[in-house]
């Protein structure tokens, strides 16, 4: 059996925003087994899986992803949506649009320590829209 559904975030500072337990609600109830996989609907965000417990990890990723996909860089052609457009498409193929996590137990397999993070590459992006697809 397939579920499918739509689930729109709002918009977002640019960041690394856990949304773990947004998706849950969203999601409502889980399946005993499973897979879901989540597909956001954008170039110029990313999906991800990484540490929930530390603000710092979170902090962490900009300065570092900011180093491989400067602002501004010379080189850039692709230059008329703004100095963040061009880095957010590169970092968003870097980190990807997709992902695929196990249900088990009725619950989202992720080890203690990971969460669901949206990454936000631009500045003043509007919502955005990620699709569901469970699988049973």
């Amino acid at each position: 059996m397939i579920r499918q559904q739509v689930i729109v975030l709002p918009a977002m500072r640019r960041g690394y925003h856990l949304i773990t337990e947004r998706v849950l609600r969203e999601l409502g109830e889980l399946p005993q087994a499973g897979l879901l996989h989540l597909f956001l609907q954008h170039t110029s965000a990313a999906l991800t899986i990484n540490e929930n417990a530390d603000p710092s990890v979170r902090a962490d990723f900009s300065p570092s992803l900011d180093r491989l996909a400067p602002e501004r860089a010379a080189y850039y052609t692709h230059t008329l949506e703004g100095d963040d457009d061009m880095p957010a498409h590169i970092k968003c193929s870097l980190l990807g649009a997709s992902l695929t996590i196990p249900v088990r137990d009725g619950r989202l397999a992720l080890g203690t320590w990971q969460g669901i993070y949206l990454c936000e590459f631009r500045s003043g992006a509007g919502e955005r829209r990620i699709v569901a697809t469970l699988w049973t």
